[in-house]
Parts: structure tokens; C-alpha cells; sequence
């Protein structure tokens, strides 16, 4: 009897043993499977083509250990505002789906509580590799928050087959290439017979790219018009620029189409109309050879510094994008590891040669062999010493904000330049926000 229970007892154990242990391998093997799965890294921007060629770059190179997942916010589809929105939202709730993302480098500030310190990540070789204008906008209250990917700058564009109908066409592109001033390039308007036709294009929707002209106007009219970190509207430097803008389209010299014109559609109407200068960023010429019908007139744009006043330098806005790694990720060294590459030479020489924008790092642009062949980075050097910073500010979008619509609506002349920026002044102080 004794025996027959063991047996039974025998019986019903050994299955349960054997349970246990197929459960234990199982899980054992689902573990190693689960350790053997590369880190995603869930990464938002716009994700253009040479975007797209790092992040594959980077998955061949890091296989089977990080894994770049493009989360694409395209600025044909988001506005600046909704782009900023969503990553805010997504920051606030601890979002699982993302780690590292894209930031223009006037919202560093208002992304940086947010943001994990990047100073421990990185040493000081490696910061100082980079240019001291693009880490700049990296620093918030005197901690390093970002890291840049790219720089932009503001260029003034010429017609060359336009400005060559000129009998001293060789000296006016000498000028053009040393800086010519706001008094040259008009009288040219008269010269080429351009009274009754589009001759200089700035876009001047309310958005922040009109900042980006108004502020190169004040600062060209008074270097010392940003000293403070602020922007005052009451300076005279600042009447000048916005009464210049208004000028512009009053006197003809800028179609009042520019009034509902971003970049890309500035930049449109100055090839569809044949107008002789616009204003623009770098990359017009490379995203132009995919995005413009007629890529025959694409060989006749040249860049050059923008207009200065007389007895002025020439100035030029500082535009760009850095990389934030959220804090709440768990995935901070994955991200830093994105980041060093994105900052490699080879990796910022290719986002130069397929999309035009400036690198980071400054032995890009010291590499003399690399110059030989891209000529245009011994023209990006010098004009980039001229360049300058939008004020560091958390609320800078709400006074951008404030600025471009007053400002819109004089160049529109639905108001006078006095009661434009006397009522940007009223809100800025008042700390409101502005409902458009």
C-alpha cells in the first residue's frame, strides 16, 4: 500500500518537475532573445533625406545593439507651433516613445526643464570640437542642455544672369560678394529697370522667419541692439527696421504677396517671377534641385553677405537645430551615442554636401583638402564671424509671437509702424499671451 502511494505521488510530481523546468528554460530563452534585442531609440524631427541617410548610417553601424526609430514631425504637416506643442505634450506625460529630439535653438530654454544635463556626457575635447556659436545655444543658465546638429545663416541671393546685362556687372559682383549696402542695391532696382517688378523678396508671414529679417535690420542699423538678451521694440534701431520692411513693399520694390510668404514660397516667387534679390537661408539651392521645375535657373542663384548699413558690418542671423535628450528616457546613453555619432566629420560632411546644412564642427571647416573640392565652406567661414544670436529667452516664442503679427500688419499697412511696435511694447510688458 505504502508503495503504491509513492508511485502515485511519483506520478503526479515528475509531470509538475518537468513543467517547471520547460517554463524555466522557456524563460531563460525569451530572456536571451529579449537581451539580444537592439535598444530603440525613439527619435523626433522633421526626418528629411539626409536625415534619413545618418539614421540608417547609424543602425548599420550600431546592428543588433540601437535601433534609430524616426518619429517624423514634417514641417509640411506641423506648423512650428504644433511641432512645439506636441513635444511639450509628449515630455509632460513621460512618453515612452520618445528619447531624443530636434529643437530650432531659440526653444532651448523653454525645452530645457525638460532636458537631461549633457555636461557629464561629454568631454571638453569634445566640446571643443565643436564651433563656439553653435554650442552657445546649447547653454541654458549655465548648463549644457543640448548639443547642435547643424547651423543656418541668413544670405542675401542674386540673379547672376541679371546683374551680368550690367556694363560693370564685374565690379557690382565684387561688391555683392564684399557686402554691398541697402543704398547700392537699390540703386540698382532703377538701373536694371525693375521699377515695375519684384526686385527684392524677404518673407514676411507672421511667423518667426519675419523676426529673423526685422531683427537682422535692427541689429545691422545698431550692432549693439541685442546687448541686453532682450528685444526693445521702443529703440530707434527697431523703428528703422520695420519702417524699412514697410518701405519695401510700399514702394514696390517687394511684391505685397511677401506678406503670406514663408521661405519656401518666397523663395518660389523669386525663380517663378525672376525677381533679382531675396533673402533666404543656405539650403535654397539644395532643396531646390528636387522641389523646382525649371532647375536650369538654379545655376544662376548666388549667395552673398547680406546688405549693411554704411559704416556698418553686415549681419546675419544665426539659425539651426540641437539635439535634447528627454529625462524621463531610459535610454540616455543609446542617445548620447546617437548624438556623437550625428557629430562625427564624416557624418557632418555628408549632411553638408547632400542638404547644404553647416556643420557643427569646426575641422570641417579647416580641412583645407575637403575645401578643394566645396569651395562654398571657405564662404560659409567668414560670413558665420558675422552671425548673431536671438536673445535666450524661456518665453521667447510669446514675444516673437507679439513682434511678427504687429509687425505683419504694418508691413500690410492695416497699421502705422508707431502703433505697431507701441502695441507690442503694451503686450510684452502686460506678460500676456497672444491669441491668434
Amino acid at each position: 500500500m505504502h508503495k503504491r502511494q509513492l508511485l502515485i505521488l511519483a506520478i503526479l510530481i515528475i509531470p509538475i518537475f518537468i513543467g517547471i523546468g520547460w517554463l524555466t528554460t522557456l524563460f531563460s530563452v525569451f530572456h536571451k532573445e529579449e537581451k539580444n534585442q537592439p535598444v530603440k531609440l525613439y527619435y523626433a524631427d522633421n526626418i528629411s533625406l539626409s536625415h534619413q541617410l545618418a539614421i540608417d548610417e547609424f543602425n548599420r553601424l550600431y546592428a543588433g545593439k540601437i535601433e534609430v526609430v524616426p518619429v517624423n514631425l514634417p514641417f509640411s504637416k506641423f506648423s512650428t507651433n504644433e511641432r512645439k506643442e506636441l513635444l511639450a505634450r509628449s515630455l509632460r506625460s513621460k512618453s515612452e516613445k520618445l528619447d531624443i529630439f530636434a529643437v530650432d535653438l531659440i526653444w532651448v530654454p523653454r525645452f530645457a526643464k525638460w532636458s537631461e544635463p549633457l555636461d557629464s556626457y561629454f568631454s571638453i575635447d569634445e566640446k571643443k570640437r565643436l564651433l563656439k556659436d553653435a554650442l552657445k545655444s546649447c547653454v541654458f543658465e549655465g548648463t549644457l542642455v543640448a548639443m547642435p546638429m547643424y547651423l543656418d545663416i541668413g544670405l542675401l541671393y542674386y540673379r547672376r544672369d541679371i546683374i551680368r546685362k550690367l556694363p560693370d556687372a564685374d565690379a557690382i559682383e565684387k561688391r555683392l560678394q564684399e557686402s554691398m549696402t541697402w543704398e547700392e542695391m537699390a540703386h540698382l532696382r532703377e538701373r536694371l529697370g525693375y521699377m515695375n517688378k519684384p526686385f527684392y523678396l524677404f518673407p514676411a508671414k507672421d511667423y518667426e522667419g519675419l523676426i529673423c529679417n526685422y531683427l537682422e535690420l535692427a541689429v545691422g542699423n545698431d550692432p549693439k541692439f541685442l546687448q541686453s538678451n532682450t528685444i526693445q521694440v521702443t529703440l530707434p534701431a527697431s523703428r528703422n527696421a520695420l519702417q524699412m520692411m514697410v518701405n519695401f513693399v510700399k514702394d514696390g520694390t517687394t511684391p505685397p504677396e511677401v506678406t503670406d510668404f514663408d521661405e519656401f514660397r518666397c523663395n518660389t516667387y523669386m525663380l517663378d517671377h525672376n525677381a533679382v534679390f531675396l533673402r533666404s537661408w543656405e539650403d535654397l539651392v539644395q532643396n531646390f534641385r528636387t522641389a523646382y521645375r525649371d532647375t536650369a535657373k538654379l545655376k544662376y542663384i548666388v549667395k552673398v553677405p547680406m546688405p549693411h548699413f554704411k559704416g556698418k558690418p553686415s549681419s546675419s542671423i544665426f539659425g539651426g537645430w540641437d539635439f535634447m535628450i528627454s529625462k524621463s528616457s531610459t535610454k540616455k546613453a543609446a542617445a548620447i551615442e546617437f548624438i556623437k555619432f550625428y557629430q562625427r566629420e564624416s557624418t557632418q560632411r555628408m549632411i553638408f554636401e547632400r542638404m547644404g546644412y553647416l556643420p557643427a564642427i569646426q575641422s570641417v571647416y579647416e580641412d583645407t583638402a575637403f575645401a578643394k573640392t566645396h569651395t562654398d565652406i571657405f564662404f560659409y567661414r567668414t560670413i558665420l564671424r558675422h552671425g548673431f544670436h536671438r536673445p535666450a529667452l524661456v518665453d521667447y516664442t510669446r514675444v516673437s509671437d507679439i513682434i511678427s503679427h504687429f509687425a505683419h500688419l504694418a508691413i500690410k499697412q492695416q497699421i502705422s509702424v508707431e502703433q505697431a511696435l507701441a502695441r507690442s511694447d503694451e503686450l510684452i510688458r502686460s506678460n500676456e499671451v497672444l491669441i491668434k
